[in-house]
Protein backbone atom coordinates (compact mmCIF):
# COMPACT_ATOMS: atom_id res chain seq x y z
CA UNK A 1 0.00 0.00 0.00
CA UNK A 2 1.49 3.40 -0.96
CA UNK A 3 2.13 6.01 1.65
CA UNK A 4 -0.14 8.41 -0.24
CA UNK A 5 -3.71 7.85 -1.39
CA UNK A 6 -5.83 9.69 -3.89
CA UNK A 7 -9.38 10.76 -3.24
CA UNK A 8 -10.51 8.18 -5.80
CA UNK A 9 -9.08 5.22 -3.90
CA UNK A 10 -11.22 3.37 -1.39
CA UNK A 11 -9.17 3.05 1.72
CA UNK A 12 -8.80 -0.58 2.80
CA UNK A 13 -10.19 -1.61 6.16
CA UNK A 14 -7.68 -1.78 9.01
CA UNK A 15 -7.76 -5.26 10.55
CA UNK A 16 -6.60 -5.73 14.15
CA UNK A 17 -6.32 -8.87 16.26
CA UNK A 18 -5.34 -7.81 19.77
CA UNK A 19 -4.20 -10.77 21.86
CA UNK A 20 -3.04 -11.06 25.45
CA UNK A 21 0.63 -11.11 24.43
CA UNK A 22 0.82 -10.15 20.75
CA UNK A 23 -1.28 -8.14 18.30
CA UNK A 24 -1.52 -8.62 14.54
CA UNK A 25 -2.17 -5.52 12.46
CA UNK A 26 -2.68 -4.97 8.75
CA UNK A 27 -5.22 -4.30 6.01
CA UNK A 28 -8.16 -6.22 4.57
CA UNK A 29 -7.69 -8.55 1.57
CA UNK A 30 -4.02 -9.07 2.41
CA UNK A 31 -2.66 -12.56 3.07
CA UNK A 32 -0.40 -11.58 5.98
CA UNK A 33 -0.51 -9.02 8.76
CA UNK A 34 1.86 -6.11 8.19
CA UNK A 35 3.22 -6.39 11.73
CA UNK A 36 3.01 -8.66 14.77
CA UNK A 37 3.77 -6.54 17.83
CA UNK A 38 3.71 -6.86 21.60
CA UNK A 39 0.36 -5.89 23.12
CA UNK A 40 0.93 -2.88 25.35
CA UNK A 41 -2.42 -3.05 27.12
CA UNK A 42 -2.86 -4.81 30.43
CA UNK A 43 -3.86 -8.46 30.23
CA UNK A 44 -7.56 -9.21 30.31
CA UNK A 45 -7.33 -10.66 33.80
CA UNK A 46 -5.65 -7.52 35.14
CA UNK A 47 -7.94 -5.16 33.25
CA UNK A 48 -10.94 -6.33 35.25
CA UNK A 49 -9.19 -5.18 38.40
CA UNK A 50 -8.09 -1.83 36.96
CA UNK A 51 -9.76 1.53 36.76
CA UNK A 52 -11.49 2.23 33.45
CA UNK A 53 -9.54 5.48 32.97
CA UNK A 54 -6.24 3.59 33.07
CA UNK A 55 -7.51 1.16 30.43
CA UNK A 56 -8.64 4.04 28.20
CA UNK A 57 -5.29 5.83 28.40
CA UNK A 58 -3.35 2.65 27.64
CA UNK A 59 -5.59 1.88 24.68
CA UNK A 60 -5.15 5.38 23.25
CA UNK A 61 -1.36 5.08 23.47
CA UNK A 62 -1.36 1.59 21.94
CA UNK A 63 -3.61 2.51 19.01
CA UNK A 64 -1.51 5.63 18.44
CA UNK A 65 1.55 3.43 17.87
CA UNK A 66 -0.43 1.09 15.60
CA UNK A 67 -1.71 3.85 13.33
CA UNK A 68 1.22 6.28 13.25
CA UNK A 69 4.33 4.18 14.03
CA UNK A 70 3.50 0.98 12.17
CA UNK A 71 0.71 1.34 9.59
CA UNK A 72 1.53 4.98 8.80
CA UNK A 73 -2.08 5.95 8.12
CA UNK A 74 -4.55 8.39 9.60
CA UNK A 75 -7.41 6.50 11.30
CA UNK A 76 -9.89 9.34 10.76
CA UNK A 77 -12.85 8.17 8.63
CA UNK A 78 -11.32 4.69 8.33
CA UNK A 79 -13.18 1.41 8.70
CA UNK A 80 -11.80 -0.78 11.49
CA UNK A 81 -12.25 -4.53 11.99
CA UNK A 82 -11.27 -6.05 15.35
CA UNK A 83 -10.94 -9.84 15.59
CA UNK A 84 -11.52 -11.04 19.14
CA UNK A 85 -12.87 -13.96 21.13
CA UNK A 86 -16.50 -13.94 22.23
CA UNK A 87 -15.18 -14.51 25.76
CA UNK A 88 -13.42 -11.13 25.83
CA UNK A 89 -14.93 -9.02 28.64
CA UNK A 90 -17.41 -6.38 27.51
CA UNK A 91 -15.36 -3.65 29.19
CA UNK A 92 -12.54 -4.31 26.71
CA UNK A 93 -14.78 -4.17 23.64
CA UNK A 94 -16.53 -1.00 24.80
CA UNK A 95 -13.20 0.65 25.61
CA UNK A 96 -11.88 -0.10 22.10
CA UNK A 97 -15.03 1.38 20.54
CA UNK A 98 -14.91 4.48 22.74
CA UNK A 99 -11.26 5.16 21.90
CA UNK A 100 -11.71 4.59 18.17
CA UNK A 101 -14.86 6.70 17.81
CA UNK A 102 -14.20 9.53 20.27
CA UNK A 103 -10.43 9.89 20.10
CA UNK A 104 -9.59 8.81 16.55
CA UNK A 105 -12.93 9.55 14.82
CA UNK A 106 -12.97 6.39 12.71
CA UNK A 107 -15.84 5.86 10.27
CA UNK A 108 -16.97 2.47 11.57
CA UNK A 109 -15.97 -0.47 13.75
CA UNK A 110 -16.95 -4.12 13.52
CA UNK A 111 -16.02 -6.82 16.03
CA UNK A 112 -15.50 -10.21 14.38
CA UNK A 113 -15.69 -13.42 16.46
CA UNK A 114 -12.25 -15.00 16.34
CA UNK A 115 -13.28 -18.66 16.23
CA UNK A 116 -15.87 -18.10 13.53
CA UNK A 117 -13.73 -16.07 11.14
CA UNK A 118 -10.82 -18.52 11.49
CA UNK A 119 -12.67 -21.24 9.57
CA UNK A 120 -13.22 -18.91 6.62
CA UNK A 121 -9.56 -19.50 5.75
CA UNK A 122 -10.57 -23.11 4.97
CA UNK A 123 -13.83 -22.22 3.16
CA UNK A 124 -15.70 -24.26 5.78
CA UNK A 125 -18.79 -23.51 7.84
CA UNK A 126 -18.28 -26.28 10.42
CA UNK A 127 -15.19 -26.93 12.55
CA UNK A 128 -14.03 -27.33 16.13
CA UNK A 129 -11.72 -24.36 16.68
CA UNK A 130 -9.06 -24.73 19.38
CA UNK A 131 -7.32 -21.45 20.19
CA UNK A 132 -4.04 -21.98 22.06
CA UNK A 133 -2.93 -18.48 22.95
CA UNK A 134 -0.90 -17.00 25.76
CA UNK A 135 -3.25 -16.99 28.72
CA UNK A 136 -5.57 -19.91 28.00
CA UNK A 137 -6.84 -22.55 25.63
CA UNK A 138 -10.35 -21.82 24.36
CA UNK A 139 -12.39 -24.41 22.45
CA UNK A 140 -15.55 -23.28 20.61
CA UNK A 141 -17.41 -25.45 18.08
CA UNK A 142 -18.76 -23.74 14.96
CA UNK A 143 -21.59 -25.58 13.19
CA UNK A 144 -23.16 -24.38 9.94
CA UNK A 145 -21.68 -20.92 10.46
CA UNK A 146 -22.97 -20.54 14.03
CA UNK A 147 -20.84 -20.65 17.17
CA UNK A 148 -22.16 -23.22 19.66
CA UNK A 149 -21.56 -20.97 22.65
CA UNK A 150 -23.08 -23.30 25.24
CA UNK A 151 -20.42 -25.91 24.34
CA UNK A 152 -17.35 -23.71 24.87
CA UNK A 153 -14.51 -24.93 27.07
CA UNK A 154 -11.49 -23.04 28.43
CA UNK A 155 -8.58 -23.75 30.72
CA UNK A 156 -5.33 -21.87 31.55
CA UNK A 157 -3.35 -24.35 29.45
CA UNK A 158 -1.33 -22.24 27.04
CA UNK A 159 1.97 -20.41 26.63
CA UNK A 160 1.95 -18.85 30.09
CA UNK A 161 1.74 -22.29 31.75
CA UNK A 162 4.67 -23.50 29.62
CA UNK A 163 6.69 -20.39 30.50
CA UNK A 164 6.10 -21.00 34.21
CA UNK A 165 7.26 -24.60 33.81
CA UNK A 166 10.47 -23.59 32.03
CA UNK A 167 11.26 -20.81 34.49
CA UNK A 168 10.71 -22.90 37.63
CA UNK A 169 12.78 -25.77 36.22
CA UNK A 170 15.71 -23.56 35.25
CA UNK A 171 15.71 -21.86 38.67
CA UNK A 172 15.84 -25.29 40.31
CA UNK A 173 18.85 -26.03 38.09
CA UNK A 174 20.70 -23.01 39.46
CA UNK A 175 19.91 -20.34 36.87
CA UNK A 176 19.54 -16.86 38.35
CA UNK A 177 15.92 -15.68 38.26
CA UNK A 178 16.82 -12.10 37.33
CA UNK A 179 18.18 -13.12 33.92
CA UNK A 180 15.07 -15.13 33.05
CA UNK A 181 13.00 -12.36 31.55
CA UNK A 182 9.77 -13.14 29.72
CA UNK A 183 11.52 -12.53 26.40
CA UNK A 184 14.34 -14.96 27.25
CA UNK A 185 11.94 -17.66 28.42
CA UNK A 186 9.84 -17.35 25.29
CA UNK A 187 12.92 -17.57 23.09
CA UNK A 188 14.09 -20.68 24.95
CA UNK A 189 10.66 -22.24 24.45
CA UNK A 190 10.53 -21.46 20.73
CA UNK A 191 14.11 -22.44 19.92
CA UNK A 192 14.67 -25.51 22.09
CA UNK A 193 11.40 -27.09 23.29
CA UNK A 194 8.94 -29.44 21.59
CA UNK A 195 5.98 -31.67 22.41
CA UNK A 196 7.14 -35.22 23.02
CA UNK A 197 5.32 -38.35 21.89
CA UNK A 198 2.56 -39.72 24.09
CA UNK A 199 4.41 -43.01 24.64
CA UNK A 200 7.52 -41.20 25.93
CA UNK A 201 5.44 -38.94 28.17
CA UNK A 202 3.79 -42.00 29.75
CA UNK A 203 7.19 -43.60 30.27
CA UNK A 204 8.50 -40.50 32.03
CA UNK A 205 5.41 -40.41 34.28
CA UNK A 206 6.00 -44.05 35.21
CA UNK A 207 9.63 -43.23 36.10
CA UNK A 208 10.99 -45.48 33.36
CA UNK A 209 14.58 -44.95 32.27
CA UNK A 210 14.73 -43.29 28.85
CA UNK A 211 17.41 -41.52 26.90
CA UNK A 212 16.30 -37.91 26.99
CA UNK A 213 16.79 -35.40 24.22
CA UNK A 214 20.27 -33.83 24.10
CA UNK A 215 21.02 -30.89 26.36
CA UNK A 216 21.58 -27.59 24.57
CA UNK A 217 23.41 -24.42 25.51
CA UNK A 218 21.54 -21.14 25.22
CA UNK A 219 23.71 -18.01 25.15
CA UNK A 220 22.62 -14.96 27.13
CA UNK A 221 23.91 -11.41 26.73
CA UNK A 222 27.66 -11.30 27.12
CA UNK A 223 29.43 -14.55 27.81
CA UNK A 224 26.75 -16.19 29.99
CA UNK A 225 25.35 -19.50 28.82
CA UNK A 226 22.28 -21.35 30.15
CA UNK A 227 22.24 -25.11 29.91
CA UNK A 228 18.79 -26.35 28.85
CA UNK A 229 18.34 -29.96 30.04
CA UNK A 230 17.03 -32.38 27.44
CA UNK A 231 14.32 -33.54 29.82
CA UNK A 232 13.02 -29.97 30.13
CA UNK A 233 13.01 -29.59 26.36
CA UNK A 234 10.75 -32.64 26.09
CA UNK A 235 8.54 -32.12 29.12
CA UNK A 236 7.94 -28.34 29.22
CA UNK A 237 4.77 -28.69 27.13
CA UNK A 238 3.40 -31.40 29.42
CA UNK A 239 1.85 -28.45 31.25
CA UNK A 240 -0.83 -28.66 28.54
CA UNK A 241 -1.54 -32.32 29.35
CA UNK A 242 -1.96 -32.52 33.15
CA UNK A 243 -3.05 -35.87 34.56
CA UNK A 244 -5.32 -35.42 37.57
CA UNK A 245 -8.73 -36.43 38.85
CA UNK A 246 -10.37 -33.31 37.40
CA UNK A 247 -9.76 -34.42 33.78
CA UNK A 248 -9.21 -30.84 32.64
CA UNK A 249 -6.22 -31.31 30.33
CA UNK A 250 -6.28 -30.04 26.76
CA UNK A 251 -7.54 -33.32 25.18
CA UNK A 252 -10.35 -33.54 27.74
CA UNK A 253 -11.73 -30.06 27.09
CA UNK A 254 -11.71 -30.74 23.34
CA UNK A 255 -13.73 -33.94 23.81
CA UNK A 256 -16.06 -32.25 26.31
CA UNK A 257 -16.78 -29.45 23.83
CA UNK A 258 -17.79 -32.04 21.23
CA UNK A 259 -19.88 -33.91 23.78
CA UNK A 260 -21.88 -30.76 24.59
CA UNK A 261 -22.91 -30.36 20.96
CA UNK A 262 -25.99 -32.00 19.35
CA UNK A 263 -25.52 -35.67 18.51
CA UNK A 264 -25.75 -35.18 14.76
CA UNK A 265 -22.97 -32.56 14.81
CA UNK A 266 -20.37 -34.46 16.82
CA UNK A 267 -18.80 -36.63 14.12
CA UNK A 268 -18.42 -33.72 11.71
CA UNK A 269 -16.81 -31.56 14.40
CA UNK A 270 -14.38 -34.34 15.40
CA UNK A 271 -13.29 -34.67 11.78
CA UNK A 272 -12.77 -30.91 11.34
CA UNK A 273 -10.49 -29.70 14.14
CA UNK A 274 -8.58 -26.48 13.56
CA UNK A 275 -5.71 -25.43 15.83
CA UNK A 276 -4.94 -21.71 15.95
CA UNK A 277 -2.91 -19.44 18.21
CA UNK A 278 0.83 -19.12 18.72
CA UNK A 279 1.15 -22.10 21.06
CA UNK A 280 -0.21 -24.44 18.39
CA UNK A 281 2.88 -23.67 16.26
CA UNK A 282 5.11 -25.81 18.48
CA UNK A 283 6.67 -28.88 16.93
CA UNK A 284 4.72 -32.08 17.64
CA UNK A 285 1.53 -30.59 19.10
CA UNK A 286 -0.82 -31.87 16.39
CA UNK A 287 0.50 -35.45 16.48
CA UNK A 288 0.39 -35.54 20.27
CA UNK A 289 -3.17 -34.20 20.40
CA UNK A 290 -4.31 -36.71 17.78
CA UNK A 291 -2.89 -39.63 19.80
CA UNK A 292 -4.32 -38.31 23.07
CA UNK A 293 -7.78 -37.81 21.57
CA UNK A 294 -7.83 -41.26 19.96
CA UNK A 295 -6.89 -42.78 23.30
CA UNK A 296 -9.65 -40.87 25.11
CA UNK A 297 -12.28 -41.92 22.57
CA UNK A 298 -11.57 -45.55 23.47
CA UNK A 299 -11.37 -44.95 27.23
CA UNK A 300 -14.05 -45.95 29.75
CA UNK A 301 -14.85 -42.26 30.31
CA UNK A 302 -16.06 -41.58 26.76
CA UNK A 303 -16.50 -44.79 24.77
CA UNK A 304 -20.11 -45.26 25.87
CA UNK A 305 -20.97 -41.55 25.59
CA UNK A 306 -19.31 -40.46 22.39
CA UNK A 307 -19.48 -42.90 19.50
CA UNK A 308 -16.70 -41.47 17.34
CA UNK A 309 -13.91 -43.56 15.85
CA UNK A 310 -11.34 -40.95 14.88
CA UNK A 311 -10.37 -37.29 14.82
CA UNK A 312 -8.91 -35.25 11.96
CA UNK A 313 -7.08 -31.94 11.85
CA UNK A 314 -7.00 -29.19 9.25
CA UNK A 315 -3.96 -27.20 8.20
CA UNK A 316 -4.92 -23.58 7.55
CA UNK A 317 -3.25 -21.65 4.70
CA UNK A 318 -1.50 -19.45 7.26
CA UNK A 319 0.69 -19.80 10.30
CA UNK A 320 -1.41 -20.69 13.37
CA UNK A 321 -0.51 -17.45 15.14
CA UNK A 322 -2.25 -15.30 12.52
CA UNK A 323 -4.90 -17.64 11.09
CA UNK A 324 -7.62 -15.67 12.91
CA UNK A 325 -6.24 -12.38 11.56
CA UNK A 326 -6.36 -13.80 8.02
CA UNK A 327 -10.00 -14.76 8.59
CA UNK A 328 -10.67 -11.18 9.65
CA UNK A 329 -8.88 -9.91 6.56
CA UNK A 330 -11.12 -12.07 4.35
CA UNK A 331 -14.35 -11.03 6.08
CA UNK A 332 -13.39 -7.37 6.06
CA UNK A 333 -13.21 -7.38 2.27
CA UNK A 334 -16.78 -8.64 1.86
CA UNK A 335 -20.22 -7.07 2.20
CA UNK A 336 -20.14 -8.01 5.89
CA UNK A 337 -18.39 -4.73 6.57
CA UNK A 338 -21.74 -3.01 5.89
CA UNK A 339 -22.91 -4.42 9.25
CA UNK A 340 -20.33 -2.31 11.10
CA UNK A 341 -21.22 0.14 13.83
CA UNK A 342 -20.95 3.59 12.28
CA UNK A 343 -19.74 6.68 14.11
CA UNK A 344 -23.18 8.28 13.82
CA UNK A 345 -25.02 5.30 15.28
CA UNK A 346 -22.48 4.95 18.08
CA UNK A 347 -22.96 8.56 19.24
CA UNK A 348 -26.73 8.05 19.22
CA UNK A 349 -26.48 4.81 21.25
CA UNK A 350 -22.96 4.46 22.71
CA UNK A 351 -23.30 0.78 23.53
CA UNK A 352 -21.82 -2.21 21.72
CA UNK A 353 -24.35 -4.95 20.81
CA UNK A 354 -23.79 -8.43 22.21
CA UNK A 355 -22.35 -11.23 20.12
CA UNK A 356 -25.68 -12.74 19.09
CA UNK A 357 -26.16 -9.77 16.79
CA UNK A 358 -22.86 -10.36 15.06
CA UNK A 359 -23.35 -14.11 14.81
CA UNK A 360 -26.64 -13.69 12.99
CA UNK A 361 -25.26 -11.02 10.67
CA UNK A 362 -22.31 -13.22 9.75
CA UNK A 363 -24.62 -16.14 9.11
CA UNK A 364 -26.75 -13.99 6.81
CA UNK A 365 -23.65 -12.84 4.94
CA UNK A 366 -22.57 -16.46 4.41
CA UNK A 367 -25.98 -17.30 3.05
Amino acid sequence: MPLFETVFQEKPTIVLEIGSAYSKIGFSAEAYPRFIISTEIESIKDVLKSKEKNIYDQTVDFFNKIFFNYLLVSPKDRKISIVESVLTPTIIRECFAKVLFQHYEVASVIFLPLHLVSISTLALDTALVVDLGYKEAVVIPVYSGVQVINAWQAQPLAAEAVHDEIKSNLILNGVKEEILSERIIEDIKVRTCFVTKMSRALSYRNNEQLQAAPDVEYPIEGSDVIKIPGLLREMAFEALFPEDNDFMGLPYIIIDAILKCPVDARKELAENILLIGGTSSVLGIKVRLRDELRKLLKSDIYKDRLYIDDVKFHSAPAKPNFTAWLGGSIYSHTDLISNSITRESYFKHPRIPDWTTYDSSITRSQG
